[in-house]
């Protein structure tokens, strides 16, 4: 009679790490159909906003008198326009941004390689952002798809941060606030430079890819005026911790706020002279600027409202900002 062979027992390794990677799979699953169910609201307000627009491009060329016929959903474009972007973190900020919001709430299909903390001069010169934006344009064009237009961000992080305390003198000098001459080297200088230089750039790669297009459209714009407090993001750490400004203001002795916002004014209206300026070259004449001055509050009241940090809006600020890019493009379509 043939002896019963005792089944073997796995190793206690073996038997942790089977465990561990049914738990790992049962986890992605949930987590796969929560982040899924998260997005149905979100797919469904998308998709209405597309069906609105179409609609109502409809309806206005309908001559007057007549009636509409219907339009079917499955008649309808998957997006309002192709938006191909390359920026700075008011297009990559953690859970929200200008980009996100174009997708989601307007219906955009926007291409980005945006890159939080990036500045102009790295745009401008460091190869790697431009390259895959021509990338990313490429493709756009294999579709056979022409972007409805460019979207360019950038100019912050070339005089925020560590670099912010060399464009002030100390309040006690002779001459306190912003420094004129370092101002004009960085700004109308510096800064100006690198963008022109990726405005030529974008425009000359779209006039090859798209040579019987008319010249496609490229956004810029300028910033609100921020509030130097000294909050950074999620109290100081994270992707792009802060402070941004108030340490240059307090090593130069500005205590007073009201006294930064001010001084902060000052530099955001220099920075969006610089941009109208370039908009108003004769190379330039596809470019339009975007003020967004005044968008997003400065009083003491209600800041908090609308700023989530030194220089970044809140969910509802960057709502409002978003807003005033849904009313420039809206205007290029006409």
């Amino acid at each position: 009679m043939a002896t019963r062979q005792r089944p073997k027992r796995m190793p206690a390794a073996a038997f942790r790490k089977s465990t561990a990677e049914r738990a790992a799979i049962a986890a992605g699953h949930k987590e796969a159909a929560a982040a899924v169910a998260s997005r149905v609201g979100v797919l469904k307000q998308r998709e209405s906003a597309v069906q609105a627009h179409y609609r109502s491009q409809r309806k206005a060329a309908i001559p007057k008198g007549q009636k509409a016929k219907a339009v079917t959903v499955s008649a309808i474009p998957a997006d309002v326009g192709i938006l191909v972007a390359e920026g700075d973190s008011w297009f990559d900020y953690p859970f929200y941004d200008v980009l996100k919001i174009l997708d989601d709430e307007f219906g955009y299909r926007v291409e980005s390689v945006s890159h939080r903390g990036d500045a102009v001069e790295s745009m401008a010169y460091g190869g790697g952002q431009l390259k895959e934006f021509v990338r990313v344009l490429e493709r756009v064009e294999r579709e056979g798809k022409v972007p409805t237009a460019v979207l360019l961000s950038g100019g912050g992080n070339d005089v925020a941060g560590p670099e912010f305390a060399m464009l002030l003198d100390h309040k006690h000098s002779p001459f306190p606030g912003l420094n004129a001459t370092v101002l004009d080297g960085v700004i109308d200088q510096r800064i100006r430079t690198a963008y022109v230089q990726i405005l030529s750039l974008i425009t000359n790669v779209c006039k090859q890819l798209w040579p019987k297009q008319a010249t496609i459209s490229i956004l810029v714009h300028g910033y609100d005026y921020p509030v130097p407090d000294g909050r950074g993001f999620l109290g100081g750490w994270g992707p792009l911790p802060g402070p941004w400004l108030e340490p240059g203001f307090r090593q130069k002795v500005y205590v007073d706020l009201p006294e930064r916002i001010a001084i902060a004014e000052t530099l955001i209206d220099r920075f969006n002279r610089m941009l109208q300026s370039i908009v108003a070259m004769a190379s330039f004449k596809h470019v339009t600027y975007i003020n967004l001055r005044g968008t997003l509050s400065t009083k003491s009241k209600d800041y908090r409202k609308w700023w989530g940090n030194e220089l970044h809006p809140t969910r509802e600020g960057f709502a409002a900002v978003t807003r005033r890019f849904v009313e420039t493009l809206q205007k290029l379509k006409k």
